[in-house]
């Protein structure tokens, strides 16, 4: 697969990166667990179809430490017994969030319910955001066909 544009050899990339960059450093320094934090950006990823995102994020959360058994399972978390309530109801939530398009009514009072029974209010913006950086991303990698595969753990930060 070629790429159809470097977004890393762009100035005008670089300047929005920084921007995006920055907006996830906030989240990635917020008091959302760091283990939802990657759950959220796999489970996105995967809806999203995009593999550069979904390489990077699985490797980057098996070097912090995930199992290998809870990272084959992200993408049927419904039926796996291996995520606790609270990043079930992370998962729901950036399903519900990525899918906007999909359901008339965006995200459901009761999947915003259930994440607020077990996230407070920064966790909640912090959630919210990196749902929407992530499908961000997602959207640059796929629209310009980023190449996956090749991302070692640590490789832009």
């Amino acid at each position: 697969m070629d790429t159809r544009l470097n977004l890393f050899a762009s100035p005008l990339a670089g300047k929005v990166l920084k921007y995006i960059n920055s907006a996830g450093h906030a989240v990635t320094c917020s008091s959302l667990p760091a283990v939802t934090q990657e759950l959220v950006k796999i489970r996105a990823s995967q809806i999203n179809g995009c593999g550069a995102c979904t390489d990077m994020h699985t490797k980057d959360a098996a070097h912090a430490g995930e199992t290998q058994l809870r990272l084959n399972l992200v993408a049927a978390w419904r039926e796996a017994t291996v995520f606790t309530e609270a990043e079930r109801a992370a998962l729901e939530l950036v399903e519900q969030g990525t899918r906007i398009a999909d359901a008339a009514g965006g995200v459901t009072d009761e999947a915003w319910a259930n994440a607020a029974k077990h996230y407070d209010d920064d966790q909640l913006t912090a959630l919210v955001s990196l749902i929407a950086i992530i499908n961000t991303y997602n959207r640059l990698n796929v629209i310009t066909r980023q190449p996956a595969g090749d991302y070692q753990p640590g490789q832009f930060g």
